[in-house]
């Protein structure tokens, strides 16, 4: 979908018989149980979460007061790089310990069929290190896809996708909040009770887990006062040309079709930005809408614009569909998938949303916690019926509800199991990805850091970086042709020298 995209997932754990404090610990030995071929050593060259989009860096992040717990464990004495315990992946991906939660973060795809085999490889290799760290121990570790713990705090599921940055960020941030605040009509997970209320306003079943944690427009905080559109400025890509943009207000999908209809949707957002579009649609408060919006089934209720008029979250919806079918409808394939499935998910809304129950993780969740809820009588914010919440996003196979409408035909597929498998240890062949991969697996003993735009290896006792900054269009595809065939490292320097990517 001519650029780079990927999604970073904060996964839930729970191990039986000990508590909040030592889960950073147990994240940690869930990465380092990691059995596949892998190399440690994150290069952070470029990131700083303090830069913003806008101009300016920020002296501080806003941290979460009840995230001290964290804090009081045996790790809190750990250097940076050891807490993370960074394990960087065969398949262009990278796994590490985020603050007590196990993140995988998939290579960069420009395919969203691509990206979805890599997401579900995720699950796969989190749930192997798991069930590694759960034998060691003696006790269950369980892991979540999702993004509560039903207890206050939430961890994220984070999408990044590269775009030009001639952009003017005042456009940009317009014109995604009222995308972001309403896309969970078919991109939310789902979710049993509303958090950080109580009485009658707690029994409710919304559309986003993320909706309720989602406190400002526009910042760069991920922790704290999250905001709908993070403005963190990490380009991983040539600084003078791109920026990444960093989506925090999306849910973690089960479904794939959500997954990639999610990316898909807003990839054409992102087209029509650059190509000069800014949305008519302008949100009195985004934020209090996107809260009103997931907790609206009806789909009836309306959201006043700046202008006096005001809008569903459907109609909201069309007007972005309309002007991406307007302008791209026919480019290609993969295109007209994604307007297809974006315009039956909004008819649908409006006549019958269940007919999405094979698509749609929040239609599927909650025609299954519904039908239970309503035979035991009991409200949408009781522990039973949250309980079950938590088992549609539990990634064991045998045990995820998700895993059991998948198994009985209920939910549709959009890649085969041989390709998920494939994706556990293959990087996508058209990304800078791939040659990631590659040197890890074949010159992984040389390899000293790692991230997304470079790597630093050791060679005939020097250091050297290969810069992937500039390999985020078509040209990486030659280049990852060129790299397949080397064999020593002499040959990998040498392609570096000759196509100019070494600093």
């Amino acid at each position: 979908m001519d650029r780079l995209f990927g999604i970073e997932t904060e996964y839930g754990i729970v191990v039986d018989g000990l508590s909040a404090v030592d889960w950073v610990s147990e994240s940690m030995a869930v990465v380092r149980g990691h059995a596949g071929e892998a190399v440690k050593g994150w290069n952070y060259r470029g990131e700083d979460a303090r830069r913003d989009m806008r101009g300016f860096t920020v002296k501080s992040l806003n941290t979460n007061p009840d995230d001290a717990v964290f804090d009081t464990g045996s790790h809190h004495t750990m250097s940076h790089e050891e807490e993370r315990s960074d394990r960087i992946l065969v398949n262009g991906a990278r796994f590490y310990n985020d603050h007590g939660h196990p993140e995988y973060a998939t290579p960069e795809c420009r395919n969203l069929f691509d990206l979805v085999a890599h997401d579900r490889a995720g699950e796969r290799v989190v749930l192997d290190a798991a069930k590694r760290r759960s034998a060691a121990i003696g006790r269950a570790v369980t892991i979540y896809k999702n993004n509560t713990d039903f207890h206050g705090s939430s961890y994220g599921t984070h999408e990044g996708y590269l775009m030009q940055r001639h952009v003017d960020t005042t456009a940009l941030i317009g014109t995604l909040l009222p995308f972001f605040a309403s896309r969970c009509v078919y991109a939310g997970a789902g979710k049993a009770g509303v958090e950080n209320v109580s009485g009658p306003d707690a029994d409710r079943f919304q559309l986003s887990q993320r909706a309720d944690f989602m406190a400002v427009e526009a910042s760069v905080d991920t922790l704290h006062n999250r905001p709908l559109v993070n403005t963190r400025d990490e380009p991983h890509a040539t600084p003078s040309k791109y920026r990444r943009l960093h989506v925090i207000c999306g849910d973690a999908n089960m479904s794939e079709v959500a997954t990639a209809l999610k990316v898909g949707a807003t990839v054409l957002v992102l087209r029509l930005l650059e190509d000069g579009w800014t949305s008519p649609v302008r949100l009195r408060d985004p934020v209090r809408a996107s809260r009103n919006i997931s907790r609206d089934l009806s789909f009836k209720l309306a959201y006043e614009q700046d202008g006096g008029t005001s809008l569903r979250a459907i109609d909201i919806q069309r007007a972005y569909l309309v002007a991406a079918e307007h302008r791209y409808a026919g480019a290609d394939a993969e295109t007209d998938w994604v307007l297809h499935e974006w315009r039956t998910a909004l008819d649908l809304l409006e006549t019958d949303f269940t007919k999405l129950a094979d698509r749609l993780d929040w239609v599927a969740k909650y025609l299954l916690l519904d039908e239970f809820r309503q035979e035991e009588g009991l409200p949408w914010n009781d522990s039973h019926i949250q309980s079950l919440d938590l088992a549609y996003h539990n990634i064991d196979r045998s045990e995820g509800l998700y895993y059991g409408l998948e198994e009985a035909g209920a939910m549709r597929r959009l890649v085969t199991e041989s390709r998920v498998d494939a994706a556990v240890s293959c990087a996508p062949a058209d990304t800078r990805a791939y040659l990631r991969g590659l040197i890890i697996k074949r010159f992984g003993h040389a390899v000293k850091r790692t991230g997304w735009n470079g790597i630093v290896f050791h060679h005939n006792g020097e250091d050297l970086l290969f810069d992937m900054n500039p390999l985020v269009e078509e040209n990486a595809r030659i280049l990852n042709e060129e790299f397949a065939s080397a064999q020593t490292l002499d040959e990998v320097v040498n392609l570096i020298r000759r196509n100019g990517q070494q600093n």
